[in-house]
């Protein structure tokens, strides 16, 4: 079963987070965080539609000013969110260029922006034409940790603690629909865009006995929707990757990252410290990689990713993975399939 995600971190475990999130079969992609995105293609960074910020320090949303610079001059939407004062900030970032030959361009570029608070959530429009001014007053909603729905698929937020709010997120596929070309071999039925739309047809929950037309050389063939998805796709359950970082190792933040990562397939959190240097991780409001280890475990997710390691381990970065592997293995010794550590 070829996944519907494909995920990967853009930088080294010493480097600044960003995790990319590449669809199958879609010019599309999700960033979770902004730090340095150079490694990315400009083809790929072009592909992201939605971009979730845990917090504005630096080295998480550096990034976005080059998702700023190639986006400009193009007909093309994105979407944002971020914690407290996010607006604030990202206006900030805004104003700190001239904007006075946007208002001629042919293709209109807009930034969606979203603010979440534990109070409400605040969007505000960002138009390239209007010298990105918000579009009026910031219009409020209460707060939904569900930030993004859509059929396909949802993205989970959870407010953590950093000495400021950070958020967490995890990305659900509502279920997994494989096609089998055999069978469609078998029904003179050729691959095409109408397999978009039957996926979509089945997303949106259409009934069973809905018709659905499959276009063919000679016209068209009729099917119930029922019929047809039992005869060449095969339904699993969907993906689930949930990202953590800069987070401190609280009882009450351990407990939301638990919650939000629970069941994932795979769970890329940060592992800042070593355990040895606990008080510090505390003092700065970071994970260590114990702890890191035993939330996986905890969580009962099937494999994880350590990153953002702290500096001062610069070619170490084996003692941080190595004590992650080991406090998952020692908080599940009775699991036979445990959380596996993904280098």
């Amino acid at each position: 079963m070829r996944p519907s995600f494909h995920p990967r971190i853009v930088n080294g475990p010493f480097d600044d987070p960003a995790l990319f999130i590449s669809f199958t079969h879609e010019r599309r992609a999700l960033l979770f965080d902004a730090g340095d995105i150079s490694p990315l293609s400009t083809r790929d960074v072009l592909k992201i539609s939605h971009v979730f910020i845990s917090h504005t320090h630096m080295d998480h949303f550096i990034g976005f000013d080059r998702l700023l610079r190639l986006a400009l001059g193009r007909e093309k939407m994105i979407h944002l969110f971020g914690p407290d004062n996010f607006l604030e900030n990202l206006e900030g970032k805004l104003a700190g260029y001239t904007w006075n030959l946007t208002h001629r361009y042919e293709n209109r570029f807009t930034i969606h922006a979203t603010e979440v608070r534990r109070t409400g959530q605040s969007h505000q429009v960002y138009d390239c034409r209007t010298g990105f001014a918000p579009d009026g007053p910031p219009r409020t909603v209460p707060f939904d940790p569900e930030l993004l729905r859509e059929p396909a698929l949802t993205v989970r937020t959870a407010i953590l603690d950093h000495h400021i709010p950070c958020l967490g997120f995890r990305l659900q596929e509502r279920f997994h629909v494989n096609i089998l070309k055999d069978r469609l071999i078998e029904m003179g039925l050729d691959v095409g865009p109408w397999l978009a739309e039957f996926k979509a047809a089945l997303f949106a929950g259409e009934p069973d006995e809905s018709p659905f037309r499959v276009p063919t050389p000679g016209g068209g063939r009729e099917f119930s929707l029922g019929s047809l998805k039992d005869r060449i796709a095969r339904i699993s359950p969907g993906q689930r990757i949930a990202y953590i970082t800069d987070a401190a190792g609280t009882p009450d933040n351990i407990s939301r990252m638990i919650e939000l990562a629970r069941g994932a397939d795979l769970m890329f959190i940060e592992a800042a410290f070593l355990e040895a240097d606990r008080a510090m991780a505390a003092e700065k409001a970071h994970l260590t990689a114990a702890q890191a280890g035993r939330i996986a475990a905890q969580a009962g997710v099937g494999a994880f990713t350590v990153f953002h390691f702290s500096p001062r381990y610069a070619g170490m970065d084996y003692l941080l993975t190595e004590e992650a592997r080991r406090a998952a293995a020692e908080t599940a010794p009775d699991i036979a399939h445990g959380p596996v550590l993904r280098d």
